[in-house]
């Protein structure tokens, strides 16, 4: 792909980028008495324009919600629209995980009987166009009736008009017996990381660093599995049945890695090529909690991730450096919030966040 392809793209983001939080925007935030405080304080950054339009018809949670989700699906539309012809099919197919969000949270919202009012203000969506606009055939208006079908068999009947429903149908008679989602929600993410890895084969040139990039989230997501896994004392069978063989750990060490009674034995096993794990040890010993670990690799990922995307600053690399910044403002503002609502201290949430520590 010819660079000057995307030299219009590197300009428009380099404008763009003073409108991602500052590193130094976070210290304020955590320290926000509760999530009223934290709604004022986002009112002068580029959320405060959807902080009031969202401020018409919602409050609370769904209040900030809505407005996070807005923007940052207005951001995911700048980076479709920006990128060039021979580039659009892989952003397209990248941006389809917010419709996988989306119908993620409405299955689970049918089985545990919520209503409509209770789910839409957290679908990724910005007014009346969701993320899936833009990359997926799902408008606001289809979640909605789906949200509004009589059961879960019922909206998997509908999914089948947008492409999502084939592969789900074959599960519903098992759904029927165990009321157990996660099957689907697994085959839906399988699905769409067998469809995104398809689009980043190399076509144009430049499409191996998203390759690796993807690779990487692939590497967390099976890291956390494993982890997950013998916390919860879940027998190898089930690992190797939700182990997506996508990235650079391969699926032939995983018995291997597993083979050990505890989590700090399987860390141990891990951190010669993972050593950021080593950081949850403490905590979890303490607590009992996976999350430090989960942060040590999100973070350690997206530093990594983001020196190489900068490197090769006129190709597709741009506009995916552009999309992780956004996403991991957006998981750092609900982390931020969240705690504020459950009376977590500043002192609590500073480790679980990501963007000050890039």
């Amino acid at each position: 792909m010819s660079a000057s392809a995307y030299a219009s793209a590197l300009g428009r983001f380099k404008a763009l980028s003073p409108t991602l939080l500052p590193k130094e925007a976070y210290g304020p935030l955590l320290q926000a008495k509760d999530p009223t405080d934290l709604l004022k304080l986002l009112e002068p950054t580029a959320y405060g324009a959807e902080l009031v339009r969202a401020g018409s018809t919602n409050s609370g949670p769904a209040l900030f919600e809505v407005a996070i989700n807005r923007l940052f699906v207005r951001r995911n539309r700048m980076v479709y629209e920006a990128a060039p012809f021979a580039g659009k099919p892989l952003v397209e197919a990248y941006l389809r995980r917010w419709d996988i969000e989306n119908i993620g949270l409405i299955l689970a919202a049918k089985a545990q009987g919520k209503s409509l009012s209770e789910t839409e203000a957290f679908l990724v969506s910005s007014r009346d166009l969701p993320a899936g606009l833009f990359a997926g055939p799902l408008s606001l208006d289809d979640f909605r009736t789906l949200l509004q079908q009589p059961s879960l068999e019922a909206i998997v009947a509908q999914l089948v008009r947008f492409g999502y429903g084939g592969t789900l149908l074959p599960l519903l008679e098992s759904y029927a017996r165990s009321r157990d989602i996660f099957p689907l929600l697994q085959t839906l993410e399988r699905e769409y990381y067998a469809n995104l890895f398809a689009h980043s084969n190399f076509f144009q040139g430049d499409e191996w660093v998203i390759r690796e990039y993807l690779r990487s989230e692939v590497d967390v997501k099976n890291l956390l599995l494993l982890l997950k896994g013998k916390d919860g004392e879940l027998p190898l069978e089930a690992i190797l049945e939700r182990f997506l063989d996508l990235g650079t750990l391969p699926k032939s060490r995983v018995a291997d890695l597993y083979n050990v009674r505890s989590v700090p034995e399987l860390v141990n096993q891990l951190v010669a090529s993972y050593p950021s794990l080593a950081e949850g040890l403490g905590p979890y010993a303490a607590e009992h909690s996976l999350v430090p670990f989960e942060v040590a690799l999100t973070r350690d990922r997206s530093i990594r991730e983001l020196k190489r995307l900068r490197s090769f600053p006129l190709s597709i690399s741009i506009l995916f450096s552009f999309l992780l910044l956004s996403e991991l403002e957006r998981a750092d503002l609900r982390r931020i919030a969240y705690g504020k609502l459950y009376g977590l201290s500043p002192e609590e949430l500073a480790p679980s966040l990501i963007v000050p520590r890039l």
